[in-house]
């Protein structure tokens, strides 16, 4: 079923650059940057193919890509940092998640947000919802802009480059990533798994 998913998820991806062109690529990774997961490998790397045929430009690509993917940063920031922190300190309780650690995130974001904002760029799976946490502990607006720009240049640069040398043999990088981010998901499954568990074992032990 995953699978189908992303298939689907690849063909739509495909469908917006045919159809809009380099607005196509700004769009779909306008979607990408919105915690909605559209393949940021498919979308860059069939726009790279696209300006090897000359359809499109190889730095229209390029830019596209990057201010799509600030855009959706932007808006999935602000979310964060309206509804998403609002609902948190109002509904947080009922899915395990305290005061103090809302207060943590805070401090940790403060000191390490620059680094998650430019690396967090650079991985699949976690480039897609890194804004959305970055904006419920209100990192730093200026520095998140910095930083989230930064970090999108080597990724859409490097795909789309990728996709302009093989042609119309883009597709074959895909399957290199994927199992990257497969692993990444796993972890971020673990990561949730371990926060109830101790969490629930927390609360079990002062009641």
């Amino acid at each position: 079923m995953l699978h189908h998913l992303l298939e689907w998820l690849a063909s739509v991806a495909t469908g917006l650059i045919e159809t809009f062109g380099h607005w196509g690529v700004f769009l779909a990774m306008i979607i990408e940057s919105a915690c909605i997961p559209l393949p940021s490998e498919v979308i860059m790397l069939f726009g790279g193919f696209h300006a090897e045929e000359g359809l499109l430009t190889f730095w229209g690509v390029v830019w596209a890509g990057v201010f799509g993917n600030l855009v959706g940063s932007l808006l999935t920031y602000w979310i964060g940092a309206t509804k998403g922190r609002e609902w948190l300190e109002k509904y947080g309780k009922y899915v395990l998640i305290k005061k103090n650690h809302i207060d943590k995130a805070d401090r940790w974001f403060k000191k390490y947000g620059e680094w998650a904002a430019f690396f967090g760029r650079n991985l699949p799976v976690i480039r897609t919802f890194i804004s959305l946490p970055a904006g419920v502990a209100r990192m730093n607006f200026f520095k998140f802009v910095i930083f989230t720009f930064l970090g999108c240049l080597p990724w859409n640069y490097v795909l789309t480059y990728l996709g302009f040398k093989l042609g119309a043999n883009w597709g074959v990088v895909e399957p290199y990533i994927k199992p990257f981010s497969y692993g990444i998901l796993g972890l971020i499954v673990l990561a949730v798994l371990w926060f109830i568990f101790r969490n629930l074992r927390t609360r079990t032990a002062t009641k």
